[in-house]
């Protein structure tokens, strides 16, 4: 079930840019108090700034959620200065763009450790307050690669998956609870993540759309409590084809490939 998020306490993690920063900022637009984190300060602090003229008691925190200890230490952080979560945004993540054949075990398990391993552990940190509660809501940001298999981003894509199918498996686990659970699918959004360093350039033929798209489509999960978010909108019907004719999405998805690669 839905509700508002005026007067929440919500922790978003990777809020320094991109949609993390742009998710923290509409919450606090609603009347939410904000936590967020990210491993930039100097980013992080300009997301605090613009959070703060909706809601002065936001806070941060400096952290790489890569690192346990520190993963753990934000969970403190935030419930001693928050008072609690009782909206959790598990938004974090790396791409690392990587052909099959030029992907080593290193780059899959620095992949795996954020985009997976961080969020379930804050999740699991964060989960026996709201169990106490009786009330909460833990969003985790996956990605339509996790049902699409985007090539090129196999580790990206299994951390992905990974998360999504542990936000499934959670959902059932909580389901006479009075904590939920809700798995956002974006597509291409206009991020940094598409243009950092030590990646492959993203496949071409898709125009990134404005992150604000995503984010309205967040906030209106939230607000009506749906358990999955897909953005566009469209991408949900790309997933379910795929899951009707595994072997002709993935001979499309080569053949655009290979045009791709021709056209360059």
């Amino acid at each position: 079930m839905g509700e508002s998020v005026e007067g929440k306490k919500v922790l978003v993690t990777g809020a320094s840019s991109g949609i993390g920063a742009a998710l923290a900022e509409a919450l606090a637009a609603k009347g939410a108090v904000v936590g967020i984190c990210a491993r930039r300060k100097a980013r992080l602090e300009e997301t605090l700034k613009r959070c703060r003229e909706h809601s002065p008691e936001s806070r941060m925190w400096v952290a790489d959620l890569s690192d346990p200890v520190q993963t753990d230490e934000l969970a403190g952080f935030a419930m001693a200065e928050l008072g609690g979560v009782d909206i959790l945004v598990n938004n974090a993540g790396i791409p690392k763009r990587r052909h099959v054949t030029k992907l080593d075990m290193k780059t899959v398990d620095e992949v795996m450790a954020i985009n997976y391993s961080s969020p379930v552990r804050l999740t699991l940190s964060l989960l026996p307050q709201m169990l106490e509660r009786d009330s909460g809501l833990i969003v985790n940001v996956a990605s339509v690669a996790a049902t699409l298999s985007s090539p090129g981003e196999s580790a990206y894509d299994a951390s992905k998956a990974a998360l999504a199918v542990f936000s499934e498996a959670m959902a059932i686990d909580l389901w006479e609870t009075g904590v939920e659970v809700m798995v956002v699918y974006p597509g291409l959004f206009d991020t940094e993540l598409f243009s950092l360093p030590d990646n492959d350039p993203p496949v071409a033929g898709l125009e990134p759309q404005p992150v604000a798209e995503l984010v309205d489509a967040v906030m209106e999960g939230i607000t009506s409590g749906a358990r999955q978010v897909y953005a566009p909108a469209w991408f949900l019907e790309i997933a379910k084809g795929k899951f009707e004719n595994l072997e002709g999405f993935l001979s499309g998805a080569a053949a655009f490939l290979k045009e791709q690669r021709e056209k360059a």
